[in-house]
């Protein structure tokens, strides 16, 4: 495991952060910016950790300049694979695999819910499908 970035990305850190806030107006979600910053970097210069370059994590810096997603990106990615669960279900009724599907991503939301709940979340969230659906649009 390494301890400092390569000698041969030496991008500066103010670049870097500059260019994560950037990106997260941009609307990218903070695996989507590091997946571009290590493919594309700064100013030509990819940057393959951006933990090691700048000593913080991507949702670390997005929470100091204000630009963090408002949900978990975790808990998103759930929100978005039970509405298109749901959807297909509302076409396909008889789909009983879809459904069991559904029924997992509903569990491990609730659970995840639970963990967040108070400190990404207000006390009194819950979860339903309308509610993903309105945090989607």
């Amino acid at each position: 495991m390494a301890d400092e970035p390569p000698e041969w990305s030496d991008v500066d850190e103010d670049a870097i952060e500059a260019r994560v806030v950037e990106l997260a107006e941009d609307g990218l979600s903070p695996s989507e910016i590091g997946l571009k910053l290590r493919d594309e970097g700064v100013q030509g210069t990819p940057v393959p950790d951006v933990k090691l370059a700048t000593g913080r994590k991507i949702t670390e810096i997005l929470e100091e300049n204000d630009a963090d997603p408002e949900l978990p990106e975790d808990l998103a990615n759930l929100f978005e694979r039970a509405v298109r669960l749901r959807e297909h279900m509302d076409e396909h009724p008889g789909d009983h695999q879809n459904k069991r599907a559904l029924q997992n991503t509903e569990s491990k939301i609730r659970r995840l819910v639970d963990y967040y709940r108070g400190d990404e979340l207000d006390e009194e969230f819950t979860y339903s499908y309308d509610v993903a659906k309105e945090y989607l649009e």
